[in-house]
């Protein structure tokens, strides 16, 4: 029977979620206890809480680069926790953008082909249009052709956007975005996030120990000893 898709005003959508690390000589940590949540299509979802707290393993689940003890992720219609490894690569290529803090890029590539790698690793043409306007929209159009190395950090961190949003895909995650840039990059970088989602109905999910980025946001879930707190946990109930 085929897994029941969640329905399209929700892109993300998770329930029952529970990871365990465990290490010899160390006692079990469970950084994620039951999570369930969803986020909205067009808006900017920000998963708050202190170091240690488990907002980033629970966004590693959500993004299917973690794999869950327990409970089930859907992103974009697709079920991520029944995939096979082969089939969970591709789908984070085709569905899914991922915004590093530390911005991952290639350093022996220029801006262009760091920010076209993701698609072209999976034999799709880059649509030239889409990564123009991006590029211009992030302010980087007269970067392109310059290595890593040769940008701001500011820039670094548009570039990484770029190549997260270029696929079109069904919702980007954002591991502190901010957290290496100044405050007048952050609040530039926030604003073209939050229009990104506002204006062409991106789903964004952004980990953040910022209050500053938790108040831009437009819903908040508090995490807490691997548990989500208060009335912002959104408790979906799939079949």
């Amino acid at each position: 029977m085929p897994s029941p898709v969640p329905p399209p005003e929700s892109p993300v959508v998770a329930e029952g979620l529970t990871k365990t690390f465990r290490r010899a000589g160390h006692s079990p940590v469970r950084a994620v206890d039951d999570v369930s949540l969803t986020a909205r299509t067009g808006a900017v979802t920000a998963i708050t809480g202190p170091s240690g707290s488990g907002k980033t393993t629970l966004l590693q689940l959500l993004a299917g680069l973690e794999r869950p003890d327990a409970g089930r992720v859907h992103v974009g219609g697709v079920e991520l926790t029944r995939l096979g490894e082969r089939r969970l690569a591709a789908v984070r290529r085709q569905r899914i953008g991922f915004v590093f803090q530390a911005f991952n890029l290639m350093p022996s590539l220029s801006a262009r082909d760091n920010i076209t790698l993701p698609v072209e690793l999976d034999g799709r043409a880059v649509d030239e249009d889409r990564l123009a306007q991006l590029a211009e929209r992030l302010g980087i159009a007269d970067r392109l052709d310059h290595l890593p190395s040769e940008l701001s950090g500011g820039q670094q961190q548009r570039v990484a956007v770029a190549r997260a949003v270029l696929a079109d895909p069904a919702v980007v995650f954002a591991d502190e975005p901010t957290g290496a840039l100044d405050r007048h990059a952050a609040t530039a970088l926030l604003d073209l996030l939050g229009g990104l989602a506002h204006d062409h109905g991106l789903t964004l999910v952004v980990v953040t120990h910022d209050p500053g980025v938790a108040a831009w946001a437009d819903d908040v879930l508090a995490m807490d000893e691997g548990r989500l707190a208060g009335a912002a946990a959104v408790q979906p109930a799939l079949p």
